[in-house]
């Protein structure tokens, strides 16, 4: 019996400390340009509604090729850590 080839679109890419970059979902876009995040995706990212993310998108040859959702919590949280450091040495 033939060996079945190993998938790895769903394994998420090798960076030290940190599980990243996983196809989670694949969706779709509707007539009013909206994307519905699938159920399971929502309640293992905590997304709840009314929560509120900061899109960031990537350019690569001058054409947009990847999109980001980044909770604004995270996001504080990420600017403050990174601004911190430079703050003190400032203040």
């Amino acid at each position: 019996m033939a060996k079945k080839k190993d998938n790895h679109i769903n394994k998420p890419l090798p960076v030290k400390g940190i599980n990243c970059c996983r196809v989670e979902s694949i969706i779709s876009v509707d007539e009013r340009g909206q994307m519905v995040i699938p159920k399971d995706l929502r309640e293992k990212a905590g997304i709840r509604a009314g929560d509120k993310f900061a899109v960031t998108s990537w350019e690569k040859d001058g054409r947009l090729c990847c999109i980001t959702l980044t909770k604004v919590d995270e996001l504080a949280e990420m600017v403050k850590s990174s601004l911190a450091p430079v703050m003190k040495d400032i203040l």
